[in-house]
């Protein structure tokens, strides 16, 4: 049987501490079939009466053998009675120990099959769900297309890691017992000595050369992912591409990167050709060793001629999973590898995480308070420096400030992305790291300055700020947005699909869409972060009035760059360089003559039309 020629995903590194990793990713899965013990048990006992139904086919055939050979038979002509019941009953024997070996392994199958796929969707559904716990900082910094692949082959490693392990390696190694058992019993010393000893060296021989390719298939395995997250980071960005006609530079970043995949291929390849000589080399030496000592037994009268057909049964029921054995250790090295990356991912500190006694926020109005807050991405760079302001309940805030100066970075704190370095955030005066983070989310609707839409229809987009409105709901927060119009005029209305990321819609498509979906869920603290910088003169007006009366009752904080719009705020803080610098209503502002009012001069006449 001709093995692949295709080198499979590559293995990890050999390391000192390769072994214990194997261990602790095995551990880890191992509660996870474990839930299903009785299945397991139950599958583990049909493997055994496989591969024991397996072994005794060539003790049967063996038997056949020799009561057909010519003595045999004139030993049976001279028995009257029922001179052929021996063979019938070696081949009723012969035929059900064949079927029972097949029967075995589909009900082991039939048995095990559940195991599998339940670990899998269990393990899969815990590192969705951790993911989304991770901070901002995390997703912030990750790479789209190697966390996918990262995932793709640790789920279908659980799969290959089982598969191999109980329907490959396990028969082998069970099956391996029982033939040197019968061989080291039936017959002399040196049939279980050369089987041994071929399959420790054929086993060495494996471990080690395969081990030493590790190297190259770890580069294979670096140079895919890196080429699948080139190929994902230019499609994300099919439109700044489009942009500078840089087609042709992507492509030649991405086949750089193939060429690169393709030569460490070929020399992982040819490694494996390397192996696969050796590892026929070492198999041909034994069976030709126990060929011969079978040889020699016959022709000396100590073995009969079911025994020499016996024991090369037993050499082609070993030689076949020994074929194998180089291939399935590579696959289980490389599935442990991919469960222990999808593993670490679960393992991955949730820099933001609810304390142990965390308390849900109580519905109703709330006041929210900045108190000498201080924080920085970075310990080496600072964004905020002391500040602190209040937002009554039902109040509304205004931040201003050029870009840069930390205003939404006052959001991803609200939201509790991140905890403050210093100082603390309050809600209804608790500290919000004292309070869940479902319930604290819960009370908050934000319209982001950049919108992203899932790729689904304008109703899925709208309904996801209240995954249980009704469709009537979600008119009503459109016609809010001032986006009902439009749909209506769509083909498929509300069904229309946004495409990727929402690139089918306009950037004030999109941002009215952001504001349906807020207003959709009705939350107590509102956070427009720029909401209408995307939208024309018109258009704003239009949903800047629905904005407020919407807004009333609402503890609400706004981050804007057109101080137009804010200037019915209860308060307007202006921010530089992550500080407060001014403070007051709009009116106050002007009067103090600062950097607030150098702003209103600087856009009033940028507004002014051209004469």
């Amino acid at each position: 049987m001709r093995r692949s020629s295709t080198a499979p995903l590559p293995a990890p590194e050999a390391a000192p501490g390769t072994r214990r990793r194997d261990f602790d990713t095995i551990r880890n899965l191992f509660p996870y079939l474990w839930a299903y013990k009785w299945r397991v048990l139950i599958a583990l006992t049909c493997l055994i009466g496989a591969k024991g139904a397996n072994v005794a086919v060539p003790l049967i055939f063996k038997r056949l053998i020799d009561a057909l050979t010519p003595a045999a038979a004139m030993r049976q002509s001279a028995l009257e009675a029922a001179p052929l019941l021996v063979p019938l009953g070696l081949l009723a024997a012969y035929g059900a120990l064949r079927f029972s070996t097949s029967l075995l392994t589909e009900l082991r199958e039939i048995v095990f099959s559940r195991v599998t796929q339940q670990a899998v969707r269990r393990i899969s559904l815990q590192v969705f769900q951790h993911l989304h716990a991770l901070s901002l900082r995390f997703h912030l910094e990750r790479q789209t297309g190697g966390l996918t692949r990262d995932i793709e082959r640790g789920t279908r490693a659980i799969g290959s890691l089982i598969s191999y392990t109980l329907y490959s390696i396990l028969p082998t190694l069970v099956e391996m017992g029982l033939v040197l058992g019968i061989l080291a019993v039936q017959y002399e010393a040196a049939f279980a000595l050369i089987t041994f000893v071929t399959l420790a060296i054929y086993i060495t021989f494996t471990v080690t050369v395969t081990n030493w390719r590790t190297k190259l298939r770890r580069e294979v395995n670096e140079l895919d992912s890196a080429a699948n997250t080139r190929a994902i980071d230019s499609l994300l960005n099919y439109e700044t591409v489009k942009y500078f006609n840089n087609e042709g530079f992507e492509s030649r970043r991405y086949d750089e990167q193939m060429a690169r995949w393709q030569r460490a291929q070929e020399r992982s390849q040819v490694s494996l050709s390397y192996l696969n000589i050796g590892q026929a080399f070492i198999i041909a030496i034994g069976v030709t060793l126990m060929m011969w000592r079978a040889t020699v037994g016959v022709a000396e009268g100590r073995m009969t001629l079911g025994d020499i057909v016996l024991v090369n049964a037993f050499m082609i029921q070993l030689y076949i999973p020994l074929n194998f054995l180089g291939v399935l250790y590579r696959e289980i090295r490389q599935s442990l590898t991919d469960i222990e990356r999808m593993f670490a991912l679960m393992e991955t500190h949730r820099e933001v995480a609810d304390d142990a006694d965390a308390r849900v926020l109580a519905a109703g109005t709330c006041e929210v308070r900045f108190q000498q807050v201080n924080f920085g991405y970075e310990p080496s760079r600072q964004i905020l420096f002391d500040v602190d302001f209040t937002i009554p309940a039902g109040g509304r805030v205004a931040v201003v400030g050029h870009s840069g100066s930390g205003k939404s970075t006052l959001a991803r704190l609200l939201y509790r992305f991140y905890d403050v370095g210093s100082g603390r955030i309050t809600i209804n005066g608790t500290d919000i790291r004292k309070l869940t983070q479902d319930s604290l989310r819960g009370a908050i609707g934000i319209v982001p300055q950049d919108t992203v839409l899932f790729n689904d229809s304008i109703h899925y987009n709208i309904q996801y700020g209240r995954v249980t409105a009704s469709a009537e709901d979600v008119e009503a927060a459109s016609r809010a947005a001032q986006l009902h119009d439009f749909v209506t005029r769509l083909p498929d209305g509300y069904a229309t699909k946004v495409g990727e990321r929402g690139l089918k819609l306009s950037g004030g498509e999109k941002q009215r869409v952001a504001i349906a979906r807020a207003l959709l869920k009705n939350p107590p603290v509102l956070i427009f972060d720029e909401a209408t910088s995307a939208l024309d003169s018109k258009t704003e007006q239009a949903i800047q009035s629905q904005l407020e009366q919407v807004a009333r009752g609402h503890t609400t904080l706004i981050i804007a760059h057109r101080l137009s719009t804010i200037m019915d705020a209860d308060q307007i803080l202006v921010m530089d360089g992550g500080r407060i610098v001014e403070r007051g209503s709009h009116a106050e502002l002007l009067a103090l003559d600062g950097a607030y009012a150098q702003m209103w001069a600087l856009q009033a006449q940028e507004e002014e039309p051209v004469t």
